[in-house]
């Protein structure tokens, strides 16, 4: 098997910050790109370059260097896993509830990632390191639909079609109370709460987050609806449906203790469409209401 080889990246710069411009380019976090900035893995004008926050002025060569792929700290474990399509390129698969995708602290192991190197075949190196190409998450308790690219040329289309809006994602959800209207759309930035660290929030000067929203069925003071985000901020849509007065069915964090009684988080990425980076294709495929969310929703009246 031929060596795991180092990429380059070679860019003229526009005057952006260093890290703004790598990140784009490369698709890596801008945390990610600091990080191998501080390792000394970027020149400007072939002098060594560590600080992530300067600017590289029109005309100048900027190198980034991304070291060869190891192997993955993550261990790879047989745990059962719905792969719904796969190819060379990248692979759908449906998460369930409870589960978490990244390994972190408290949850080494069992997660989505460590089920993603038993199962699939192959593997890129984006960043430097062999594992899945986590395109877009999923909290824990939400169930559902989640890309993985498995190269980096995959990784990095699709990242992009991310940013670009070019991928529909719509979810499942069941709330709490009754709509007057059928339909709308939620445009209010989120942030990290100053209040509670481990929570989002409405802030005026957090990221632009949308979210549009139409009635599916009505329940016994519930409401199960399809929405649509337009944009992928951390609990979008369990903090706009509480800004609007329907919390998400379950939720721990941002539900009321009064809410319906239902055996989950009632969230699920039901939808997912994309443009096949390799060959152009446009793609839509579609995860069934798990049993448990079914019987959510039956419970309260809905009976699809």
């Amino acid at each position: 098997m031929e060596a795991p080889k180092e990429t380059l990246f070679e860019l003229t710069g526009d005057g952006r910050r260093l890290d703004v411009m790598l990140s784009k380019a490369t698709g890596l976090t801008r945390s990610r790109v600091a990080s191998l900035m501080e390792d000394g893995l970027c020149t400007v004008d072939g002098k060594p370059e560590k600080k992530a926050g300067t600017k590289a002025k029109p005309g100048q060569q900027v190198t980034l260097t991304l070291p060869a792929p190891k192997p993955a700290t993550p261990q790879a474990e047989d745990i059962p896993l719905e792969i719904i399509y796969e190819d060379a390129d990248l692979a759908v698969v449906v998460k369930p509830c409870g589960m978490v995708v990244h390994p972190a602290a408290g949850n080494e192991d069992g997660t989505l990632v460590n089920a993603l190197l038993h199962h699939l075949d192959s593997l890129g190196g984006i960043g430097g390191e062999l594992r899945p190409g986590i395109v877009h998450r999923l909290d824990k308790d939400t169930s559902g639909l989640l890309l993985v690219a498995k190269n980096d040329a995959a990784q990095l289309a699709l990242s992009q079609q991310l940013q670009d809006r070019l991928m529909e994602k719509h979810y499942r959800a069941l709330v709490d109370g009754g709509f007057k209207e059928d339909s709308g759309r939620v445009n209010e930035p989120i942030a990290r709460s100053k209040k509670d660290r481990k929570k989002m929030a409405i802030d005026p000067e957090g990221r632009e987050a949308i979210t549009d929203w139409q009635v599916l069925a009505r329940g016994r003071g519930v409401t199960l609806v399809d929405v649509h985000i337009l944009t992928g901020r951390t609990h979008q849509i369990r903090v706009h449906m509480k800004h609007l007065g329907h919390p998400v069915c379950g939720d721990p964090i941002y539900g009321s203790p009064r809410g319906a009684k239902v055996p989950r988080l009632m969230l699920h990425a039901y939808s997912l469409s994309f443009t096949h980076p390799a060959t152009g294709q446009r793609m839509t495929f579609t995860a069934p209401l798990p049993a448990e969310f079914v019987k959510g929703l039956h419970s309260h009246g809905i009976d699809l």
